[in-house]
C-alpha cells in the first residue's frame, strides 16, 4: 500500500441518518424510494405520494445529490446507490441507511465503490445473519467501523470516475435497450391489438371507395413502407374474438406453440459460464452448458407464473419455467413474445400457495393471427431490434466484468491510477 494512503474508519469521514423529515414540516408530496425500488445502483422506481396521509412511516430519511443510501436489511440483497439527482421532498426508507460525507478529505462516491465490494456486501451480511431481528439486518453503526485506506482526494476522484464512466454507460446501454423494447412493444399493440394501420386505410376507404390498395395506403399510411402499407386490409369482419381484420385468423396458443418444461439445475450444480441461467422471472444466474439455442422465450411455470421473458442468447429454462417451442415456422417467435405478453398469462396462474400455470389451460387461450406477410414484415423490424438489444447486453456484460475486475484492486490500491 502506498505511503500517501490514510487508513481511517467509514465514521471519521461520513455522517449516517442526519437528516429526518417531520410531519411538521407539512409537505405536501413526496417522492419515495424504498429498499425494493433500487439493486444495484438501479433505481426502478421512485413512488410519487401526494395523499400524505398514507405516507409509510418508514418513509423518514431527507436525501440529497450525493448521498450513498445502502439497505440495512438483506445487505446481500445490493438495495444501494447513490443519489446523483433527487427529486423534490425525496425521502427513503428507514431501511436505508444514508451516508453523507461529512469533509473535505473523502470523495462520496469513492467511499460508494468501497462499500458495494463483494467482500464488504458478504462481511456485513455475515453480520445480519446473526442479529437478532426480524429479517438479517444491520446497525449503522456496523458501517461506520468499517475500516478503509483513503488515497490522496485527487486519486479518490479519479478512481471514482473510471468506475463511474464504466456504470454510466452500462446504465445508457440499460436505457437504450428499454427504449428499444418499448419501440418494439409499441408496434406490436398498434398493429395486431389496436390495429390503427386498418382503420386508418377504412377511413380513407370510405371517402374514396374507387382507389387502388395502393393509393390508400399511401394516403392512410404515409410513414410506412408501400411495400409494408399495403399488406394490411382496410375491412374488418367477424371471428370468435369478436371484429377482427379481414383475412386473419384466430388460433389457439396450444395449436401455434408447445410450452415446453425447463430442466432442474440447482445453483451449487452449476458451473462457470457465460450461458443464461432462466428463471420464472428472469435470470438467476449463469451455468457453463445451455438447454436451449437462443434466442427464446421463457414464461413463468411456479413462483412468477405467465411472466414472458426474451432471452438473446442460448441459455438454461430451470424447472420453474417453459420454453415456447413454435409448432410452424411461420409463427416468429418475436411475434409470439408480445402475442403471449398481450394475453396476461400470469392471471391463469392457480390461486395456491405456490402459484402456477397450467399449460393446458393457455393453450386454450386464443391469439389473432395476421397474414403471413405481415408476420414477416413484423419479424425484419423486431429481430432487428432484438439484436441491437444483444449486442448492447453483450457489451453490458464486458463492461460489467471490466468494472468488477478493476474496482477492488483501485479501491485496495493494488492498481494505482498512474499506472
Amino acid at each position: 500500500m502506498a505511503g500517501d494512503w490514510q487508513e481511517t474508519k467509514i465514521i471519521d469521514v461520513v455522517q449516517i441518518n442526519t437528516a429526518a423529515y417531520s410531519t411538521n414540516e407539512k409537505w405536501e408530496y413526496v417522492n419515495y424510494l424504498d429498499t425494493s425500488n433500487i439493486t444495484n445502483g438501479q433505481i426502478a422506481e421512485i413512488q410519487l405520494i401526494s395523499d400524505m396521509n398514507i405516507l409509510p412511516s418508514r418513509a423518514r430519511r431527507k436525501v440529497k445529490a450525493g448521498d450513498i443510501v445502502y439497505s440495512t436489511v438483506r445487505p446481500n440483497q445490493k438495495h444501494y446507490g447513490i443519489i446523483k439527482e433527487p427529486k423534490d421532498n425525496m425521502l427513503v426508507s428507514t431501511g436505508f441507511a444514508v451516508l453523507r460525507g461529512k469533509n473535505q478529505i473523502s470523495y462520496t462516491k469513492f467511499l460508494y465503490y468501497f462499500l458495494i465490494q463483494n467482500h464488504i456486501v458478504e462481511k456485513l451480511q455475515t453480520i445480519a445473519e446473526h442479529s437478532t431481528s426480524a429479517y438479517p439486518s444491520i446497525r449503522p453503526s456496523d458501517i461506520e467501523s468499517l475500516k478503509l485506506k483513503l488515497p490522496p482526494f485527487a486519486e479518490q476522484q479519479a478512481i471514482a470516475h473510471i468506475l463511474g464512466t464504466l456504470d454510466d454507460k452500462i446504465e445508457l446501454n440499460r436505457k437504450m435497450n428499454k427504449t428499444l423494447e418499448e419501440m418494439a412493444r409499441a408496434i406490436f399493440k398498434s398493429w395486431f391489438v389496436d390495429f390503427d394501420p386498418l382503420h386508418a386505410k377504412a377511413a380513407v376507404r370510405r371517402d374514396h371507395p374507387n382507389w387502388t390498395n395502393a393509393q390508400v395506403s399511401r394516403a392512410a399510411l404515409p410513414n410506412l413502407s408501400p411495400e409494408i402499407a399495403e399488406l394490411f386490409p382496410d375491412a374488418l369482419e367477424d371471428s370468435d374474438l369478436g371484429e377482427i381484420p379481414k383475412g386473419w385468423a384466430v388460433e389457439t396458443v396450444g395449436n401455434i406453440c408447445e410450452f415446453a418444461y425447463g430442466k432442474a439445475l440447482k445453483a451449487d450444480q452449476r458451473q462457470p459460464g457465460r450461458v443464461l441461467v432462466m428463471g420464472s422471472n428472469g435470470q438467476v444466474g449463469t451455468h457453463n452448458e445451455a438447454l436451449v439455442k437462443g434466442p427464446g422465450i421463457v414464461v413463468g411455470r411456479k413462483g412468477n407464473p405467465g411472466i414472458v421473458t426474451w432471452v438473446n442468447s442460448n441459455f438454461f429454462p430451470i424447472d420453474t419455467t417453459f420454453y415456447v417451442v413454435p409448432k410452424r415456422l411461420e409463427y416468429p417467435l418475436t411475434f409470439l413474445l408480445y402475442a403471449l405478453e398481450n394475453l396476461n398469462l400470469a392471471s391463469l396462474g392457480a390461486d395456491s400457495a405456490v402459484p402456477g400455470l397450467n399449460r393446458n389451460i393457455a393453450y386454450r387461450s386464443q391469439l389473432i393471427i395476421p397474414d403471413n406477410k405481415i408476420l414477416k414484415a413484423f419479424e425484419i423490424y423486431a429481430t432487428t431490434t432484438h439484436n441491437r438489444q444483444g449486442m448492447s447486453e453483450k457489451e453490458i456484460h464486458d463492461l460489467t466484468a471490466l468494472r468488477d475486475t478493476l474496482l477492488p484492486k483501485l479501491i485496495s490500491g493494488e492498481l494505482r491510477i498512474k499506472d
